[in-house]
């Protein structure tokens, strides 16, 4: 499928586009995002199930100990790995936020790329090595992110 001329970006998405009214009521709306997990969710699954098939290394996920509670925490070799949603953590964030209907959307995203930016200072002045991983990227490169992670276990 072609793309037209005036979408040139990754994802094949035209940033240029008019927003539309939302279809959904406020209570609508508000029910579909509360299904929407911030841990376990499908993708996560996924990429913890071929990362244990490849690697005999123990880890742990979700450690609330840690500054910014990584999805995956090797705690031997002191590695992070958060697998960040393409939305929630502002992919792309200034060729869209144009687009963003409301303030509360716009400052929360820019809320969360200024604490994933200052965590993953943090973690690296305490000695960790952080890992972050788009959510296109881990659909898309499983393999190859995970060959990453392993490089770095190894040396």
């Amino acid at each position: 499928m072609p793309l037209s001329s005036s979408i040139k970006n990754y994802v094949g998405r035209n940033y240029k586009k008019r927003r539309q009214k939302d279809k959904l009521s406020k209570q609508q709306r508000s029910n579909l995002m509360s299904k929407i997990r911030s841990k376990n969710s499908g993708l996560e699954k996924s990429f913890l199930r071929l990362l244990k098939k490849s690697t005999s290394r123990k880890f742990k996920t979700h450690v609330k100990a840690l500054r910014g509670t990584p999805d995956i925490f090797f705690e031997k070799e002191k590695i992070c790995v958060f697998l960040d949603g393409d939305f929630w953590h502002g992919w792309q964030f200034p060729r869209w936020k144009h687009q963003m209907k409301n303030k509360f959307w716009k400052d929360k995203i820019e809320g969360n790329r200024r604490r994933d930016r200052r965590t993953h200072i943090y973690l690296k002045r305490e000695g960790l090595t952080v890992f972050r991983f788009w959510e296109h990227d881990v659909r898309n490169k499983s393999c190859e992110l995970i060959k990453t992670i392993k490089a770095s276990l190894s040396s």
